[in-house]
């Protein structure tokens, strides 16, 4: 149990800053057996929350056929290598899953400027 703390408190890759609305690259160490590789996740950040350690955001994306996929991570889980932010979206609400039931244009955001 040691190792486990002493691996969260170790200092980790340093993640810009995020919030709800943004546009997120997220590249994820997925361990296939015996060989390792990175996977980039991509979508729209829709929950953000903050805790320290125990800091999460799930990120949605359109897969094929229009199914819409979440993901939770994790920010400083070690299997999250990169997170890599493709652009801000001015948003009201600091949960947005009124985006799992919007399709095509009315699931875009505004682009948030400087």
């Amino acid at each position: 149990m040691h190792e486990l703390l002493s691996a969260l408190e170790a200092p980790q890759a340093q993640h810009p800053q995020l919030a709800a609305g943004d546009t997120v690259k997220v590249h994820v160490r997925i361990v296939e057996g015996d060989r390792e590789r990175t996977q980039i996740f991509q979508g729209v950040i829709i929950r953000y929350r903050g805790g320290g350690n125990n800091a999460n955001f799930t990120v949605r994306r359109v897969a094929s056929h229009g199914v819409g996929v979440e993901r939770t991570f994790l920010l400083k889980s070690p299997r999250v290598e990169k997170i890599e932010v493709v652009r801000h979206a001015k948003v009201r609400r600091a949960q947005l899953y009124y985006l799992r039931d919007a399709r095509g244009k009315a699931a875009r955001l505004k682009e948030r400027r400087g």
